[in-house]
């Protein structure tokens, strides 16, 4: 499963990038707003860090205003994913989009028959939001797990991106319900590799080096 990272803080996304281990980087309004900067720059400046997709969501609401934002933001950079949000424009777009050969990412999914509509509209990303449902008392993972058996049944190419993961249980339920990549804030990415014991161990193991006197260089 791809691992993306859900912020639009550049210097965040320089630092865990260099880790070697993030797909690609999703953004929306909120996050761009909260940056407080330009968003064709900040834009830019992700896609020269990261070289996966790098999902910018356009703003308007509209069908003719919404292909306008998004080649806009597509001219940004090759590897931009245009970010819809799931409405009957919002599918236009994906479908208009499509066939010009720009890839998608429809936003704000909560049910397994809107990533049916956009998967037809050729979406290439579809973005349930796992923590948002389970606000509501839905089963979020049991989402993913119907947009998976549906999209497997019937040959669909979009990707199923898990987004909303306030923790690393959710990314693991994720992985394990067949999602094809998972968009985390960079606390919950940063709490993948946390474990008490790993940090015991580890402890443990520098002592009992240490006691040898010996050193490997």
């Amino acid at each position: 499963m791809k691992l993306f990272l859900d912020t639009a803080d550049t210097a965040v996304i320089g630092e865990l990038a260099a880790t070697g281990l993030v797909d690609g980087v999703t953004t929306n309004p909120s996050l761009i707003a909260k940056s407080g900067r330009n968003i064709a720059e900040v834009i830019a400046e992700i896609c020269a860090l990261v070289e996966g997709p790098i999902s910018a969501e356009v703003a308007a609401v509209e069908f003719d205003a919404m292909i306008a934002e998004g080649d806009k933001l597509a001219a940004i950079a090759p590897n931009v994913v245009v970010k819809v949000p799931l409405t009957w424009d919002g599918l236009k777009a994906t479908a208009a989009f499509a066939a010009k050969g720009v890839r998608t990412n429809v936003t704000l999914c909560f049910s397994a028959a809107q990533a049916l509509l956009a998967a037809k509209a050729g979406a290439s990303f579809i973005s349930p939001f796992i923590g948002r449902l389970e606000d509501h008392g839905a089963d979020g993972v049991g989402l993913i797990e119907e947009i998976r058996a549906i999209y497997d049944m019937h040959g669909f190419d979009t990707e199923v991106l898990a987004a909303s993961l306030r923790n690393p249980g959710h990314v693991s339920a994720a992985a394990l319900a067949g999602a094809d990549a998972a968009t985390l804030p960079p606390d919950v990415f940063r709490g993948l590799i946390k474990h008490p014991l790993t940090d015991k161990g580890l402890d443990q193991f520098l002592a009992d080096w240490a006691g040898t006197g010996q050193s490997i260089l």
